[in-house]
């Protein structure tokens, strides 16, 4: 569990041997990257990977519902709230991955260009010691969410300036077929209310990660 108040870190040597030290003790690691949509959290993960040898990362997206999926439920138009997820398979895989090290286990990824996800497209290996995971709600504390936050090790909530944050959300939409006033208004209208609902989950964070710079 998280302590009463997260430590802040901007370092990535020092996060990296955080890692390090728990996974010393032999058992798998699986640490939890958390914030806003924009916030760098997946350029975080991919950072830790590069530096932890053997490292898998598992985002989160993975567990979009399908666009058909979310027409049925009404949600389309709402995709990236916290109920266009599969939570519950999340939480499945993430246990998974606690218990099966035996043998592998797949983990679907969200192809971007697409905007779908994909099945059984990451091996966890046996061998695999530590595995990142990311994604936006992995401090909220609805179910099964809070069983999520239970599921892992630590969870690192990346944090970042928010116009830095809505102008990468901006341009990423833009990037991916949406025009430039589109974006703006998806913006207002879908991510910045689930941002709001991320960053109440903050002090449930075991570190809060700041000023990093991964150019370095």
């Amino acid at each position: 569990m998280a302590a009463s108040q997260p430590c802040e870190m901007s370092d990535l040597g020092a996060l990296v041997e955080r890692v390090r030290v728990r996974a010393a003790t032999g058992r798998r690691v699986i640490i939890g990257v958390v914030g806003c949509p924009g916030s760098g959290k997946s350029a975080l993960a991919e950072a830790l990977v590069r530096a932890i040898p053997g490292a898998a990362w598992v985002p989160m997206d993975g567990y979009h519902l399908a666009d058909s999926e979310l027409e049925r439920l009404g949600r389309r138009g709402r995709k990236g709230a916290i109920d266009t997820f599969d939570a519950y398979g999340y939480l499945a895989l993430l246990r998974r991955i606690r218990t099966e090290t035996g043998s592998i286990v797949y983990a679907p990824e969200f192809d971007r260009t697409l905007e779908q996800p994909i099945a059984g497209a990451i091996p966890v290996l046996p061998e695999t010691a530590v595995v990142i995971t990311e994604g936006n709600y992995l401090l909220d504390g609805d179910d099964p969410w809070s069983e999520v936050r239970g599921a892992l090790d630590e969870v690192w909530y990346r944090d970042v300036d928010d116009e830095l944050r809505r102008a990468r959300l901006v341009a990423r939409h833009v990037q991916f077929g949406k025009s430039e006033p589109d974006a703006r208004a998806w913006v207002d209208a879908v991510d910045e209310p689930n941002a709001q609902r991320i960053i109440a989950g903050i002090a449930r964070a075991d570190v809060v990660v700041r000023d990093l710079d991964l150019a370095r």
